[in-house]
């Protein structure tokens, strides 16, 4: 029997259902339900038409307002793309992937559009960089559909704003322009496994918030989660700092990763770009 998108649902979620029962695993839906990170990639290249393809679908990506607050810069030269790998050398997909670009978020296109109009830009608060912040993640996310949907495997890396100032100069990007995250794509050299995700009645609430059953909700979730993949003891996080858990499930190890500090240099960047977060 073909499988359904129910099937899927079941397994991003780990729970029963009976939703998408009547539709075959196929298409759009389909494809957003198995999406899966890769970090693994073949050395077979990247077409530069195909690159173009997904460039352009992520550009197709909704946009406040029409604005077009986002850029793309695509990492191609060899000592440009080593530069960034080598400050993150946990991740060396980054210097391995055919494919290697930074979206970034960009208030400053529309700043020169006002100037050559002769008007006023008078939205110079927060909400600028909210909105350029939002349309590169849209458009990040396009490009990973976009990707996925001809057979490529992509890995997004947040881990730029890590050394936000750095890849900045790296990339000579000026003011009023800021990386939000990398994107590595390339073809998958291994499969790579669904990862579970918090059930909806967790993460979507009906008319107000409402989080009072979250507690019970959590340890199900840790403990349906680690029966498919239970973190070894080698893979704890801090055990120098925390111990050994008995039980390691994923609100632990998420837990221990936000305990350590990071990026508390991002809001004087931003404003060193430009950005009035007032």
């Amino acid at each position: 029997m073909s499988k359904s998108l129910a099937d899927l649902i079941e397994t991003r979620f780990g729970l029963p259902t009976t939703t998408g029962r009547d539709r075959p695993a196929a298409g759009e839906l389909a494809g957003s339900l198995e999406h899966r990170t890769h970090r693994r990639f073949a050395e077979t290249p990247v077409a530069e038409e195909t690159v173009e393809l997904i460039l352009a679908c992520a550009f197709s990506a909704p946009t406040k307002s029409d604005l077009q607050q986002a850029s793309v810069v695509l990492v191609d030269e060899p000592e440009t793309r080593r530069r960034i790998a080598a400050l993150i050398p946990s991740m060396p997909w980054i210097a391995t992937a055919p494919v290697f670009m930074v979206v970034c978020g960009d208030s400053r296109r529309i700043r020169r559009i006002c100037e050559l109009r002769g008007r006023p830009f008078a939205n110079d608060h927060m909400d600028a960089f909210l909105n350029a912040a939002s349309d590169a993640a849209m458009v990040l996310q396009n490009a990973i559909r976009a990707a996925e949907a001809i057979g490529l495997g992509c890995c997004p890396i947040s881990h730029v704003r890590n050394d936000i100032k750095t890849v900045s100069e790296i990339l000579t990007l000026p003011r009023y322009v800021f990386p939000l995250a990398g994107l590595c794509i390339g073809h998958p050299a291994q499969p790579a496994y669904v990862s579970m995700r918090l059930p909806l009645h967790v993460t979507v609430h009906r008319n107000r918030y409402d989080d009072s059953a979250f507690v019970n909700e959590l340890e199900a979730y840790d403990r349906r989660r680690d029966r498919r993949y239970s973190i070894p003891a080698e893979k704890q996080r801090l055990v120098e700092r925390y111990g050994h858990a008995e039980f390691y499930g994923w609100s632990e190890d998420k837990a221990r990763q936000v305990s350590v500090n990071e990026r508390d240099s991002l809001r004087r960047f931003l404003e060193d770009q430009g950005f009035n977060l007032s």
